[in-house]
């Protein structure tokens, strides 16, 4: 009998990009194939493709489908980018991605299925991580934003009466404002400049720059970090709780940060009502987003996020 081939997938994020091989019966990523390289962001349309191929082709791989997570905007069934305006792949804008990396490795790949990084990350996790065995799944990715996905028996849910809309927490509200100007990155060094002053603060340009400054014992810094996930926990409580959430997995680079914002995040969420879910840090969070690329195509994505 002739086994199944490795999945060939890739992960293409605001400064990187990485490649893998899936195991398609095991679901797990085999050992030693992953790749990585940098992106620039802000680099011309050419420059970006030629980085993203290149990484591709360090996989030992023939003719092959290939898997694809990248955020959004992007339209994830035509395979188009619609980057506008959101710090990164303005050069892309109405690309199609997915004819321009077939043109770029040839045979290499014979077809691109795409599929939002956040979603890609639960999809991971529900396979062979911290969200395995759950009938309804929450996972949120934090980072320079807030990305999100919800499932339900394996199943991207993308609306709802207990589901935001097209399944982003991003287009929330807390405080009366948008979430990410509240929980983001940027938003953490601001509310820590606010609290602790711009000489303080002049030394800081991350979560991690904050996170640092609080565990070397700065009352500002654990201050900002904490306002910041408590406010994050009661934004997300009430649909989550709603939808019956069993498991709420974390990922993203501020998990760097986990041992300062689980306990604040874990309390904004029990403010929203009684049995909030079990939360948890990513199991894989390298290799969650490569591992739910496999799964493009065969999950149908939320939306097109297009923008206006």
């Amino acid at each position: 009998m002739r086994l199944p081939a490795d999945i060939p997938v890739l992960e293409i994020g605001g400064s990187h990009v990485s490649a893998a091989l899936v195991d398609p019966v095991t679901g797990l990523m085999r050992a030693g194939t992953h790749r990585r390289i940098t992106l620039a962001p802000q680099g011309d349309a050419r420059e970006i493709v030629d980085r993203v191929a290149r990484c591709a082709a360090l996989l030992p791989t023939a003719a092959s489908d290939w898997g694809i997570a990248l955020p959004g905007p992007f339209d994830y069934a035509a395979g188009v980018a619609w980057y506008h305006g959101v710090g990164k792949f303005d050069a892309l804008y109405g690309m199609d991605l997915g004819r321009a990396l077939r043109v770029a490795l040839g045979e290499r790949m014979t077809a691109a299925a795409f599929v939002n990084d956040a979603h890609a990350f639960l999809l991971g996790e529900a396979a062979v991580g911290a969200a395995a065995g759950h009938r309804r799944a929450v996972g949120i990715t934090l980072g320079t934003g807030v990305g999100s996905a919800v499932l339900r028996d394996g199943r991207l849910v993308c609306s709802g009466p207990h589901v935001p809309p097209e399944g982003r927490v991003d287009l929330l509200g807390v405080d009366g404002g948008p979430l990410e100007d509240t929980v983001s990155s940027r938003a953490v060094v601001r509310r820590f400049t606010a609290l602790s002053g711009p000489k303080a603060a002049a030394a800081v340009t991350g979560v991690r720059d904050v996170a640092e400054q609080a565990r070397a014992g700065s009352g500002p810094a654990r201050a900002a970090l904490d306002e910041t996930f408590e406010a994050l926990g009661r934004a997300l409580g009430p649909w989550i709780i709603g939808f019956g959430t069993s498991v709420l997995v974390v990922g993203g680079s501020i998990t760097g940060a986990w041992d300062l914002i689980a306990e604040p995040f874990t309390r904004g969420l029990r403010s929203a009502g009684p049995a909030p879910p079990e939360v948890r840090r990513a199991a894989n969070p390298r290799d969650a987003a490569l591992i739910g690329a496999a799964l493009a195509g065969r999950v149908p994505a939320c939306g097109h996020l297009r923008p206006p």
